[in-house]
């Protein structure tokens, strides 16, 4: 059988960025792996919620197929899957532990896991619950790719028997985060899905200085948030902003806010797709702390990190101009020296040509 150098991705969603984080982060990865020349192929499971909200139904990077159940399409790829450099499953995909045990069955030069969700998959294992990977496969991957770095990586090799992690942070595609011409219309922005265990934090850190500060303007993007949050008449609401506007909505904040999911902020070195794409943009960061963050960006100088409203109020209040440009631009420069979709790719390339290519089910 004559051996290929495609990548074939099982992902939870490329074609539609509603609800979720994934589908921003395997852009800029495979827009990154086409400009190095890699072939992907990549498979997503069919979901009323993501077809009926697809903001990217033909990518231009890749090949997107969508499926209904893992027999179908792991049959009709049986050939292909066999042939490819690699086949790498994402977190989060709809029945993953069978997909996982399909995989492993067949005669695959190499298996790989993609860990978007590193820190709550750990807390999820840790618990009993094995939504999309149980706790017995995560020996069986040739590497574990995890969105987390640090001491992470130690704890898959010791507590779990990943056989190869490795850190494959999220990354930003440069050409569509920018700094551009905008109007200026507030003070202090947030974007992202609602989450129980966010929620704190987007309450200390946005919603109370809202209130503390009435004459300035704030602003929540994203979708379910529930219906019965008290928002402060200052802060406007956005349901859903598709991905060829957040460089707009970046740009059009004084300072935009980073807040961490519990699991996260716990392990650290997790740093989000959403911080990235600020640094972009060029807008100054105020950030929840967690482990890591000042070694990608150090603080007062890169980002700001807030504990209380009071962080927050102050650096509204205080910070002039020039301080807060100079910020931003530290952030860019850093984030586009090393966390672009392309530098991202070559990580990703460099990564699998140190794995044995083995057959999965060995």
């Amino acid at each position: 059988m004559t051996q290929s150098d495609e990548i074939i991705i099982f992902g939870l969603s490329l074609s539609s960025s509603w609800g979720n984080g994934h589908a921003t982060t395997f852009r800029a990865l495979l827009r990154g792996l086409r400009a190095e020349g890699r072939r992907v192929l990549f498979l997503e499971r069919r979901r009323p919620w993501y077809l009926d909200n697809q903001d990217l139904p033909h990518p231009d990077f890749c090949e997107l197929e969508f499926y209904d159940d893992v027999a179908q399409v792991t049959a009709r790829h049986a050939d292909r899957l066999a042939r490819a450099e690699t086949v790498i499953v994402g977190s989060y995909v709809p029945d993953g532990q069978v997909l996982i045990d399909a995989l492993h069955r067949m005669p695959l030069r190499q298996l790989c896991f993609y860990d978007i969700d590193t820190p709550v998959t750990l807390d999820l294992l840790a618990r009993g619950e094995e939504q999309y990977l149980a706790r017995r496969q995560v020996p069986v991957f040739d590497c574990y790719l995890s969105f987390s770095g640090g001491r992470v990586l130690d704890r898959l090799r010791e507590d779990w028997g990943a056989r190869n992690p490795v850190a494959l942070y999220c990354s930003v595609d440069e050409a569509a985060y920018r700094p551009m011409d905008v109007p200026m219309r507030w003070d202090l922005g947030y974007l992202g899905t609602y989450s129980p265990d966010r929620q704190s934090g987007l309450e200390a850190l946005l919603i109370e200085p809202a209130r503390h500060l009435p004459h300035m303007r704030f602003v929540v993007a994203g979708s379910m948030f529930p219906d019965d949050i008290d928002w402060p008449t200052n802060v406007d609401r956005i349901d859903h902003l598709p991905p060829e506007r957040h460089a707009a909505f970046y740009n059009a904040q004084r300072f935009t806010l980073n807040i961490t999911r519990a699991a996260m902020r716990a392990l650290g070195w997790s740093p989000s797709v959403r911080l990235f794409e600020a640094a972009a943009c060029g807008t100054p960061i105020i950030s929840d702390r967690w482990p890591g963050l000042t070694e990608l960006l150090p603080d007062g100088q890169a980002v700001i990190l807030a504990d209380t409203t009071a962080d927050v109020v102050a650096a509204l209040t205080d910070m002039d101009a020039q301080r807060r440009q100079a910020m931003a631009e530290r952030a860019r420069a850093i984030i586009l020296k090393g966390h672009t979709g392309r530098a991202r790719a070559c990580d990703l390339i460099q990564a699998l040509s140190r794995q044995p290519h083995l057959t999965a089910g060995d």
